[in-house]
């Protein structure tokens, strides 16, 4: 019997882009609930508890409240939200960190996917951490380029809108307040005692992401070793060669993929590392399958673009 797959919350940006991987699979069976009932909690439970795997692709609190609404122990979640991405009773959906993380990911009930600023942030310092090249009060910085659907909806219109701000031509900082929501996700998992500087970026391109982490005084060489052998074997997160493949890197380089790769540049005494990769792939979406295919058993690459 295929493996029965519910999206609450199809009809936005990530909910649309997991339905575009799922939509033409015939190894499951997607469950879709009448549009003019997506927003009745009644019918939605009824969906929630038929399912073998929901995704959550909701605000917080609706997806707190999603998760209320499952009344048996079957219907296994993975919540694309940030509502749970802290919470030690759920397993954080980024397989690639550890051998741990991936074996919790296919036990799992409860999946926490990922953040896209915060993937790209972890995926560098995690393993860095791990394996004991900076330690975990070190004052990071970190600035995260990315395409402008990662604002969804409202977003994705104001930026396509012909009468837009002509100030939306070049790039917009904000997060200004350096409270951004992705902070507490990346020191819960990278283990951190100090928050970094974080400082997001949106540009003027749909999708597409560079999350550019800075590390003063540390060796590029060794950090480039260190995460060539964290990563060795892993189909969707890889390093390219020291210093990349071209003098440059751009931001929308991997879109429309649902890899990650990460880029080391530098010298003996200072080091950057970006996370080049999709804002709605491998930080969202593409993400968000991959755990599911984990779950169920499958190759993770099913029905991802790599």
């Amino acid at each position: 019997m295929k493996p029965k797959i519910y999206i609450d919350g199809k009809e936005g940006t990530t909910g649309l882009q997991i339905y575009e991987r799922l939509g033409g699979r015939d190894d499951i069976e997607l469950l879709l609930i009448d549009e003019d009932k997506r927003k009745d909690t009644e019918e939605r439970r009824k969906f929630l508890n038929a399912a073998d795997i929901a995704f959550l692709c909701l605000p917080d609190a609706a997806a707190k409240e999603a998760v209320s609404l499952i009344e048996n122990d079957t219907t296994r979640v993975i919540d694309a939200s940030t509502a749970h991405r802290t919470d030690p009773d759920w397993d954080y959906g980024f397989a690639e960190l550890s051998k741990a993380h991936r074996e919790a990911i296919k036990n799992s009930m409860r999946v926490a996917n990922p953040g896209c600023h915060a993937s790209g942030f972890i995926s560098s310092v995690y393993p860095l951490v791990a394996n004991g090249i900076i330690a975990e009060d070190t004052a990071l910085t970190c600035a995260s380029l990315t395409g402008y659907s990662g604002g969804g909806k409202k977003m994705i219109a104001e930026y396509q809108d012909e009468n837009r701000d002509p100030r939306h031509d070049s790039e917009r900082i904000y997060g200004l307040n350096l409270h951004h929501k992705h902070l507490p996700e990346v020191g819960y998992i990278c283990g951190l005692t100090q928050a970094p500087v974080f400082v997001p970026i949106v540009g003027d391109f749909y999708k597409g992401m560079a999350t550019t982490v800075m590390l003063p005084g540390v060796d590029a060489h060794l950090v480039h070793a260190t995460l060539t052998r964290h990563y060795e074997g892993q189909q969707l997160v890889t390093v390219a060669p020291f210093g990349g493949e071209e003098p440059m890197i751009y931001a929308n380089t991997l879109a429309g993929h649902d890899s990650l790769k990460l880029i080391v540049c530098g010298h003996e005494e200072q080091t950057i590392v970006t996370a080049l990769f999709d804002n709605l792939g491998k930080g969202a979406s593409g993400a968000a399958v991959q755990n599911m295919n984990i779950m169920l058993g499958l190759d993770e690459t099913t029905g991802l673009n790599l």
